[in-house]
């Protein structure tokens, strides 16, 4: 959902900026602001994902291969 509403946000700004006339010069600023906007939404995508990777820990990708009743004996011995 999130997703969907940046995506039409960029299509707005994209619209915006087609209307507007530009010169070769204008070009360079042009592109600085479209690198600034990138590492800002990429900033912005990297945090949510932390936020969301810390609410909800990952389990383990540790699978053991032996049972229960194996370590209990070994432990016992």
């Amino acid at each position: 959902m999130v997703m969907f509403i940046l995506l039409e946000a960029l299509i707005g700004v994209l619209a915006l900026s087609d209307e507007t006339s530009t010169d070769f010069n204008d070009l360079g600023k042009l592109m600085l602001a479209g690198f600034a906007t990138a590492i800002a939404l990429a900033l912005g995508f990297t945090f949510v994902r932390l936020r969301l990777r810390e609410k909800a820990p990952q389990t383990s990708n540790f699978i053991s291969i032996s049972s229960t009743q194996e370590k209990n004996k070994e432990a016992g011995n």
